[in-house]
């Protein structure tokens, strides 16, 4: 199965599980083990896919949250209020300079709300990253606010890169 198919089912399996309100929801997935590998070297090259859904309420607001991380990158899923999927951005480092560039993929524009969160996220996770935000326009401190809860928790799960 390709990733793409898997990552979207898993997407279905987290959404499900994320019932409860309030409840962190991580599930850790790796693919059956081949007789010849063992189970650490699957992980080691990648097999494993962890998700991870929270949820947090700031100033009357609720912000829901997925993190789906994959070998090289993490797919960050933020809602506000409710499980719209909202626009999504792709950000990545280029070459040769590593710098940062932000494409937007569906919906929105380089200058929306979720392209600067995506931005700083692979500057601080040093990874590619998926971004799908709806997070209203013209809510910079709910935007700034998400984006806290989201490097928190991106820390405490260690997916930022020491910098």
């Amino acid at each position: 199965m390709c990733k793409v198919g898997l990552v979207f089912k898993l997407f279905c399996f987290t959404v499900m599980a994320f019932g409860e309100q309030g409840k962190d929801v991580t599930v850790s997935l790796v693919k059956p083990v081949d007789e010849g590998r063992s189970l650490a070297q699957h992980q080691a090259i990648g097999d494993e896919v962890e998700i991870t859904c929270f949820t947090e309420d700031v100033n009357d607001v609720t912000l829901h949250f997925q993190i789906i991380r994959l070998r090289k990158q993490i797919y960050v899923w933020i809602g506000c209020n409710s499980a719209k999927f909202g626009n999504l951005y792709a950000a990545s480092t280029t070459r040769p300079n590593n710098m940062v560039s932000v494409a937007s993929v569906l919906g929105g524009a380089a200058d929306n709300t979720g392209s600067s969160i995506a931005h700083r996220l692979v500057l601080k996770t040093g990874l590619n990253i998926v971004l799908a935000c709806n997070i209203p326009k013209n809510s910079p401190m709910l935007e700034a606010d998400a984006e806290k809860k989201l490097f928190q928790k991106l820390r405490a799960l260690g997916y930022t890169s020491s910098q």
